[in-house]
């Protein structure tokens, strides 16, 4: 083997030399490279600034997304950055891409979307939160979730049309988009902003109507929705900000290409549990209340019992769908604009009503109350903690959902249940005046309705 010969020091220093030389510029060459370095990195500043407002929103004005759809190519690079950022779960996105289509067979259309939190000028997960984890920037509008706030009770998951609050079953709470506001406040861009390769998504001033300005009405802040999307939920409810841009006209009739398809929901049985066993136990305490004048031994007895347990059991099994549940304690803070506040503040009411009943009942009393009154008080209140159930889903405003779809569900449980221990054959009738009216509203839309009973063709 044959050691390598080493150069001599002189020969090394030569080399250097002369490599060295090649690289050697003339002060014009050298002044010429600075001039083009600075060129460019004013370009990219400019560019960089043209994606963010250089200055905090006034009066009437919070920050926006704005998406330009004629440069949206559906990469998805927003998502990534937005997940990576943000440290999600692996299946937890703030960020999503879609595709929407639609025109005529002479002029199709098709277009990729991307589209996150709208940071809605009236919020629906704001108004709807019951223990108000949800806040409005005063400054820059950004509607911010507060993690440590939230009991995982999923409700704002229902009010919010466009699908933005993510439940995170490692956490037992939900998050959301809050528009990367420490890099905001950095003078920084948002995840998705700085990833996008085609900078089809920046961050626009936009104007609030209303907003911050005592109304004598109490109208509601209203934002320019002229620029969102057709295809998308009305966007009257929450008044977002997000403005969607195109050099082309958006058809009329575009819509999501997955609009048809059927996700399975998770079921709630909780909340399923909860909900009938406050019916039972509202009709129950209701049939006594209109026999307390002439009382029936067994109605003043077993049935108000009966309603008790019931409700009691129900009651307990809310507890066990929210993913906080030692924080189960705050539900009553957003009783000025929360249904679901009002339910658990109303029914709270009842609970004490329906165990003074009992003890009445049973002579555990030392202070005798008069019994009618007392009865009249709990079916009154069971009753209105039952309104409120029925607006908690009627608040939503889901198409099936609404007021007179809703309302008899839920009185005709409580109906049939209370007629069932003291009139069977009328508690019959009304079992089958409820059930005609349930198949009656399944008739609807023909293909949906099929595909709720099953996707398989009839033999």
């Amino acid at each position: 083997m044959i050691a390598p010969r080493n150069h001599p020091p002189l020969l090394a220093l030569v080399d250097e030399l002369l490599a060295e030389q090649g690289r050697l510029q003339t002060p014009a060459a050298r002044a010429s490279h600075v001039f083009d370095q600075i060129v460019n990195r004013k370009s990219e500043i400019a560019n960089f600034q043209s994606l963010i407002p250089l200055t905090a929103p006034g009066p009437g004005e919070q920050y926006a997304f704005e998406v330009d759809l004629d440069s949206c190519s559906g990469c998805k690079a927003c998502v990534v950055a937005c997940h990576s950022l943000n440290g999600l779960d692996k299946t937890e996105s703030w960020r999503d891409v879609g595709l929407v289509h639609g025109g005529s067979c002479a002029a199709p259309y098709q277009q990729t979307i991307t589209t996150a939190c709208h940071h809605c000028a009236d919020p629906a997960c704001l108004n709807g939160c019951p223990v108000l984890a949800y806040e409005k920037d005063p400054v820059t509008g950004i509607v911010r979730h507060l993690d440590d706030q939230c009991i995982g009770c999923q409700y704002c998951v229902l009010k919010c049309p466009y699908d933005v609050p993510k439940y995170s079953e490692r956490l037992g709470i939900v998050r959301k988009c809050d528009m990367c506001h420490q890099r905001l406040g950095a003078g920084e861009a948002p995840a998705c902003v700085q990833a996008c390769p085609t900078q089809a998504i920046r961050i626009v001033m936009v104007t609030i109507h209303g907003g911050g300005v005592p109304s004598p009405r109490n109208d509601p802040p209203r934002a320019d929705t002229s620029h969102f999307l057709p295809a998308a939920p009305d966007p009257a409810y929450t008044q977002p900000t997000t403005r969607y841009v195109s050099r082309q006209p958006l058809p009329a009739n575009a819509r999501a290409a997955d609009a048809s398809a059927l996700r399975p929901h998770p079921p709630h049985w909780p909340l399923v549990i909860m909900l009938t066993l406050l019916s039972v136990s509202v009709g129950c305490f209701t049939v006594a209340a209109l026999t307390a004048f002439n009382p029936i031994p067994f109605v003043t007895y077993y049935v108000t019992n009966i309603g008790w347990a019931a409700g009691t059991l129900g009651l307990a099994a809310s507890v066990f769908h929210l993913g906080q549940r030692l924080r189960a304690w705050r539900i009553f803070l957003g009783w000025r604009k929360s249904w679901l506040s009002r339910e658990a503040v109303v029914f709270g009411a009842w609970f004490g009503l329906a165990t003074a009943t009992i003890m009445v009942t049973r002579g555990f009393s030392p202070h005798a109350l008069p019994l009618p009154p007392l009865l009249a008080a709990t079916a009154l209140t069971g009753l209105a903690g039952l309104f409120c159930s029925v607006m908690i889903y009627v608040d939503t405003r889901r198409e099936f959902w609404r007021f007179t779809q809703t309302a008899p569900r839920f009185l005709g449980t409580a109906l049939v249940c209370g007629l069932a221990f003291v009139a069977p054959a009328p508690a019959a009738l009304a079992l089958t005046a409820k059930l005609a009216f349930d198949a009656r509203s399944l008739r609807g839309p023909a293909v949906p309705a099929r595909l709720l009973r099953g996707p398989l063709p009839r033999a």
